[in-house]
Formats: structure tokens, C-alpha cells, sequence
């Protein structure tokens, strides 16, 4: 698949992020992970991203990571795209970028550095590096760290052909307009907020109507209900599922540092595809809060 194809895909449809089976003693799972991703494959998604934010990439070793993409492509090939998470220092970042692509990865999203801040210099030179490592798509992240401004994604475009997406996970919208103004369809675009369905509606309106969905995870069918409203603007359908899911779920979320993650795991633990605990240094959901997610998940029925 060429960067251009893989812009195409990344143009329209849910994405997700597999989540990252790991055993009782914290090793990863092969076999489990396999199994949710042909769980996962036939729900409709464009693509999935292995080892990604939800998939905890930033707790995962170097020998981890090329196990996980070469699981994931050989499970889903010809059934859905796989996009590595690649991210760190930037020759971590190259190393993990040159090992997806041998593994058979479609792209790369490329997540934040690690760390340290930097100007935007230095962003465009670890962008820079990591794109010319490699001959196949990448995806930016904007998020945390890295916060490139519509000036420097211009040179970076200009320098980086196989540049083919942006992901937001800051929520400026002002400066997600003035991105979207100053790059037009250079990119394809993707909302990337933790539980992106609260954000949908709003980046649809700005020229972003993609979003990664975590809870795809452990609600698929769902998930793809609420993309679908997003898609057709069905107001009805969409205040429905805030108001009586994401709403509460979001209070549930809110209660630990790092439960964007966590709560995922609990979600798919409760509906029988258990990935096992997280890694530190996330903690799991308490019990209490098992219950209470427990409830919201029974409300919405089979999936």
C-alpha cells in the first residue's frame, strides 16, 4: 500500500486501537491478542492501529513491539489495514517505523516524543527523520509534546511526501481550523481526543469527520452506531448514546490518571475478551467502578 492509498483510507470510515493483551504475570499474549483482533476485524472499522495509545505503546519493549505488528498484520491481512504506533526518541521512533514496514504495516502513526519539550524546529527535524526512514504513510500526532503549528506541517508536507496525516489530540479548535485552512487536502484528518465520540460532531463541522473510537474495544457494534449518526448527522441518535453512555462513562474515566486507558481494559474484560491488567505505571479499575461500568455496558444491549 502506498502513503496515497493509505491517505484514502484514513479519508473516511472508524478507526480504533486495538488494545494490547497481556497475561497475568504482564507478558504479552499473542494468542489472545490474535483472537480479539479477528473479533474485532469484521465490525467495519477502515483500520486498526497496533501497539498504539490504547494499545500501550509506551510501556512495551523494543523485541514486544515487532511481536505485536507482525501479529497483528498476519491476523488481519486482507480484512482490515494495521497502522503501527511508532513513537519516543527519534531513532526509537525510526527503529519502530522501519520495523513496522518490514513487518507489513500499512503506515505509521507517529506518536509523541519523549519528554523533553522542544521548539519547532526540533519537531520538524524529528518529524523530518522519521518520515524519510521509510518509504510507506505516515500519520502525526499532535498531542502533548509535539504541538506543530499550520507553519511547520507546511514544511514538513513539503518536504515528506509519504506526510499523508494529521491527528489532533490537543482540542484547540482554533488552531485545528487554522491547520485545516492553511493545509487543505493535503492530509486526511482524524480526531483523536480520548473518547473522541464527545468531540465527533464538533470536528465533523471543521473539515474532520474521522475519528479513532477506543471503546470500539468492548462496544463495537455501538461505536459503529454512534459513527454512523456522526456520518448522517442523526442529532437524535447521538445525544441518545452521550446522554445515557458516554456521559456517565466519562465520570467513570475521569476518576484516575490514566484511566483512558484502563477503563478500556475493564470494558472489554466485562463483555468476555479480556486483555488483562495494564502495565504500571496505569492502574486497573477499582471494583466499585467495575460495578458502575458494568451497568452502563448492560444498558446498551448485545453487541
Amino acid at each position: 500500500m502506498n502513503p496515497q492509498e493509505l491517505k484514502s483510507i484514513m479519508s473516511h470510515g472508524l478507526l480504533s486501537f486495538p488494545l494490547t493483551d497481556f497475561d497475568a504475570q504482564g507478558d504479552f499474549n499473542a494468542k489472545s491478542y490474535a483472537a480479539r483482533l479477528e473479533w474485532l476485524a469484521p465490525y467495519g472499522a477502515s483500520a486498526l492501529f497496533a501497539a498504539g495509545g490504547t494499545g500501550e505503546f509506551f510501556s512495551l519493549t523494543g523485541d514486544e513491539y515487532t511481536r505485536i505488528i507482525k501479529t497483528a498484520v498476519d491476523t488481519c491481512k486482507g480484512k482490515v489495514p494495521i497502522i503501527a504506533g511508532a513513537g519516543g526518541p527519534t531513532r526509537f521512533a525510526i527503529q519502530c517505523a522501519q520495523e513496522a514496514e518490514r513487518a507489513g504495516a500499512h503506515g505509521i502513526l507517529l506518536l509523541p516524543h519523549y519528554l523533553t519539550e522542544a521548539g519547532q524546529e526540533g519537531l520538524i527535524a524529528h518529524v523530518e527523520q522519521v518520515c524519510k526512514s521509510v518509504k510507506f504513510g505516515v500519520i502525526v500526532y499532535n498531542r502533548n509534546v509535539c504541538r506543530l503549528t499550520p507553519e511547520s506541517l507546511a514544511i514538513l508536507a513539503e518536504r515528506c511526501p509519504n506526510l499523508i496525516g494529521f491527528k489532533d489530540g490537543i482540542g484547540d479548535i482554533e488552531l485545528m481550523s487554522s491547520i485545516y485552512m492553511h493545509m487543505g487536502d493535503r492530509f486526511a484528518y482524524l480526531g483523536g481526543l480520548p473518547t473522541a465520540e464527545v468531540y465527533a460532531a464538533a470536528y465533523k463541522a471543521l473539515g474532520t469527520p474521522v475519528y479513532s473510537s477506543a471503546v470500539f474495544n468492548f462496544i463495537p457494534k455501538t461505536a459503529m452506531d454512534f459513527y454512523h449518526a456522526v456520518a448522517k448527522e442523526d442529532m437524535a441518535t447521538q445525544h441518545r448514546l452521550l446522554r445515557d453512555f458516554f456521559m456517565p462513562y466519562l465520570k467513570i474515566r475521569n476518576k484516575g490518571h490514566g484511566y483512558a486507558v484502563s477503563i478500556v481494559k475493564a470494558g472489554a474484560k466485562l463483555v468476555g475478551h479480556d486483555a488483562g491488567p495494564v502495565r504500571a505505571p496505569l492502574t486497573d479499575l477499582k471494583p466499585d467502578e467495575m460495578d458502575e461500568l458494568a451497568a452502563l455496558i448492560r444498558k446498551l444491549g448485545p453487541q
